[in-house]
């Protein structure tokens, strides 16, 4: 069988990101979707209205139902929505040091949607980041990690506190006519790569990003070769986005 990323993300009603996103671009990377639920949310496309959360206890029989039954080969998590679900994820990264592991850190929504609250967020995903293989924050979610403004600072920030390897995502920067991200590795500038900024905002843009890493990493890539192959794929995945609502946020056509 395919190798199998398991994810920890919550459900999107719309499609557009967390769970289909994750699935969706795993199939496209070749690999297998399994998925532990962290939460049921209410959103749209275009807003989130709210959430409900798994159960600590429900999400990890979700995760070790699976991992007796698949060949898991890497974790990529991205909503988790509550301490206890941090805690468990780092329980259940602890007893499995040998998965890769992608740590999408999603505190907010792109159309700025609570996702649980950030600062208590921000202190519990510091047990994660030391498990992570990769971390992919935009730069939004850097900042509020870190608590530092200066993107170079914090980046090192996220390296003090455990990190291996951290993808910055520049999306957010403003940057009218490209975007950068960066790439780091034990703190080191490894790769830069920048592309055209398409028109508009994307839902699930990087849920899609993450999973495809993650995907790529559990087929045996590097983390610069995943990167790299995922960072080439969402853009074509992003020109072919389609609008739900003029005006409003498009949806990855990853298929």
């Amino acid at each position: 069988m395919r190798p199998t990323v398991l994810c920890f993300s919550g459900l999107d009603p719309s499609g557009g990101a967390g769970l289909q996103a994750d699935i969706e671009a795993i199939g496209q990377s070749g690999a297998h979707a399994a998925i532990a639920c962290t939460a049921l949310t209410i959103q749209n496309s275009q807003q989130v209205f709210g959430f409900e959360a798994t159960s600590k206890e429900l999400l990890l029989a979700q995760a070790n139902a699976v991992v007796h039954d698949l060949p898991i080969r890497c974790v990529k998590s991205g909503m988790l929505g509550t301490t206890d679900n941090i805690t468990a994820l780092a329980e259940f990264l602890i007893l499995h040091p040998n998965y890769a592991y992608v740590l999408d850190p999603v505190l907010v929504a792109n159309s700025g949607g609570s996702l649980g609250d950030q600062a208590t967020l921000v202190k519990a995903f510091q047990q994660l980041i030391p498990l992570a293989t990769l971390i992919t924050p935009n730069t939004v979610e850097l900042r509020a990690l870190t608590g530092i403004q200066d993107i170079d600072e914090a980046t090192e920030a996220l390296f003090k506190l455990g990190a291996k390897a951290v993808l910055v995502k520049g999306g957010h920067e403003e940057t009218p006519d490209y975007i950068r991200n960066a790439l780091y590795i034990n703190n080191d500038l490894v790769s830069e790569t920048t592309c055209a900024r398409l028109e508009g905002e994307y839902h699930g843009s990087g849920c899609s990003l993450a999973s495809f890493i993650a995907g790529r990493l559990a087929q045996g890539d590097t983390v610069q070769q995943a990167v790299n192959h995922a960072e080439t794929w969402l853009f074509g995945v992003l020109q072919q986005a389609e609008s739900p609502v003029a005006g409003g946020q498009k949806i990855p056509k990853r298929f």
